[in-house]
């Protein structure tokens, strides 16, 4: 597809930019952020609360479709897009994620050091040829090749698709690190031979669903040297956009530092995605960098535990709290939903100390529509040129 990324308005004070990119669903305005439906659905929400609340584009996983519901099933349906019914622009992973979250643990458990020999992994083994897993519903082993992975991806129609890699966790050393880019790079190269090559009936670069473009993503861990070696490489290849992956460090600081780094030596050309980052600091420091896209579980799943986003606490505000009982004002002056809008903080609690699933429902729609007014206020401030004094003043809030 010609045309798939522009650029519409750059800052001078900061990499930030405002663009468009150009699916075969429509089009998507960057900086955006992208909801995870990881099973085919955002928990909780139909398609039409989701679009409702401003949302762009969502993202499904490969690893989880591919044992359920499978992919014949979906590309029988005409794609993710016409099997969910949101029918707007989707990305989906590679499945890659699964080989860190599998064999080492998930990055929550890596972050508050649990011992990842805590509970029995689900990965066989990883080798040149690809990954082996258990299949967790009935034990079957699985071999996720990158061949294959473009296979799934092609079946399940996803607008922006990824090539596989081995996501690295933080707690492994360099040589690990350095193997592991090195083959995520040979595995990236069979990935792009195969998205460039007709399949079981699909034109070259085409799925379930329509026209699809490919993602390369930049590992190298923490290692400056590596990263460079990483961009380096991915940027030398014809990949339709360009994606952070990997640790990107133990801290908030070094993960920042990741991102200036890599923003150094990526080509600018093209949309950058930050793979699994939801945290309001981390995205405005990522804006800052010239990265365009952003995906977390971290909005919908905190909303189910009774987390509710703000700019005035890093962390959201926990309704479950008691503070809230009595607490009668609505949750957010600004909403314009009229679905949720006139609820109480009072009545959520209430929901919540009742183990009532429309709590869960309403603060899900709520954190959707609030991470998209904080993408909207960020594209309005990169178009007015003050988007460094928008940054400061919702970082001086939310420390």
């Amino acid at each position: 597809m010609s045309n798939f990324f522009q650029i519409t308005h750059k800052v001078k004070d900061s990499r930030a930019r405002v663009g468009l990119i150009n699916t075969f669903h429509g089009v998507v305005e960057t900086p955006a952020f992208i909801f995870c439906g990881t099973k085919a659905t955002v928990k909780s929400v139909l398609p039409d609360q989701i679009r409702n609340a401003n949302t762009q584009i969502i993202l499904s996983n490969t690893y989880h479709l591919m044992i359920q519901p499978g992919e014949e099933i979906i590309a029988d349906e005409g794609g993710l897009q016409n099997f969910t019914k949101w029918r707007g622009p989707m990305m989906t992973d590679s499945g890659g994620y699964q080989i860190f979250s599998l064999g080492h643990g998930s990055v929550s458990e890596e972050i508050k050091g649990k011992n990842p020999n805590s509970k029995r992994k689900s990965l066989i083994k990883i080798n040149e040829e690809g990954a082996i897993f258990k299949n967790y519903l009935n034990g079957d082993l699985i071999s996720l090749t990158p061949e294959r992975s473009i296979e799934l991806q092609r079946k399940f129609g996803a607008d922006l698709i990824f090539v596989l890699d081995e996501c690295t966790p933080y707690n492994v050393s360099k040589k690990y690190t350095e193997n592991s880019m090195y083959l995520s790079h040979r595995w990236a190269q069979r990935c792009l031979k195969s998205f460039n090559n007709p399949f079981a009936g699909y034109e070259n670069q085409y799925g379930s669903a329509g026209h699809q473009q490919l993602y390369g993503i930049i590992q190298g861990g923490v290692y400056q040297d590596l990263r460079k070696i990483a961009c380096e490489e991915t940027c030398a290849y014809d990949y339709d956009g360009l994606a952070i992956g990997g640790s990107l460090g133990g801290t908030k600081e070094q993960m920042h530092e990741i991102f200036s780094m890599c923003s150094n030596w990526i080509d600018q050309t093209r949309p950058v995605h930050v793979l699994g980052i939801g945290g309001l600091d981390d995205i405005l420091h990522g804006v800052s960098c010239g990265y365009d896209t952003f995906d977390c579980v971290s909005p919908t799943r905190i909303a189910r535990h009774g987390i509710m986003l703000s700019f005035d606490k890093i962390n959201g505000h926990n309704l479950n709290n008691s503070f809230y009982k009595n607490d009668h004002s609505p949750l957010d002056d600004e909403c314009d939903l009229t679905e949720i809008k006139n609820f109480s903080k009072a009545y959520v609690h209430h929901l919540f100390k009742s183990n009532e699933i429309l709590g869960m429902v309403i603060l899900s729609i709520y954190n959707i529509w609030f991470m998209n007014r904080f993408f909207t206020q960020i594209r309005k401030a990169i178009k007015d040129n003050n988007f460094s004094f928008y940054k400061n003043e919702i970082l001086s809030k939310i420390h």
